[in-house]
């Protein structure tokens, strides 16, 4: 008994010293998306407060875990007046619900450099298994800090009627579906 509890305790350990942090690099990093306005052009935007860090023990991340916040009251659609609407209850209603959280839950490289990351979104108080397509830009060395970093790329999309956003608004005014792009680069802690 006592040599299996040492065991167990050794295997826990060995996941904890092994395991890496790697920390978002804000002014390198983009959370973004895009809707289809009036079925004829697109519209952008992005959250200007984000946070995120991966944690892995694997060179290849193929054991990674991703996890992002962005604070919704930073959304940002070049527009001050639209930004103002998404935020009220018609959409985000950012003061009941001030935070989007992605947590993934499983990574599974499909190619070289590319994977299939499934997470929990929870977005508008609702919290909804997603898959993202995700791309290793590249690992090196940042040249002034020494530190070895990394980027990626994840890209899917979602039905805002799925997190109850803008369900009075028809997807003849703003699509149901919405893309998300979000381009980070992290440094190992």
């Amino acid at each position: 008994m006592k040599k299996s509890v040492l065991v167990t305790f050794l295997l826990l350990s060995g996941v904890v010293v092994f395991g890496q942090t790697w920390t978002l690099d804000k002014a390198h990093s983009k959370l973004g998306f895009s809707v289809t306005h009036l079925l004829v052009s697109t519209v952008d935007g992005s959250f200007k407060s984000v946070d995120a860090k991966i944690t892995s023990s694997k060179a290849d991340f193929t054991d990674a875990v991703f996890e992002l916040t962005a604070d919704v009251n930073t959304i940002d659609t070049d527009n001050e007046q639209r930004d103002g609407h998404l935020k009220n209850p018609d959409f985000f209603d950012a003061a009941k619900f001030p935070s989007l959280t992605f947590k993934s839950t499983s990574i599974k490289k499909v190619a070289e450099k590319k994977y299939k990351l499934v997470g929990d979104l929870t977005l508008h108080g609702v919290t909804k298994s997603v898959t993202l397509d995700l791309t290793l830009g590249g690992t090196g060395v940042h040249p002034y800090s020494k530190k070895t970093i990394a980027g990626f790329k994840a890209t899917g999309t979602l039905k805002r009627s799925d997190f109850g956003i803008g369900a009075g608004t028809p997807s003849s005014a703003v699509s149901d579906e919405v893309e998300l792009i979000a381009n980070g680069e992290f440094a190992k802690d």
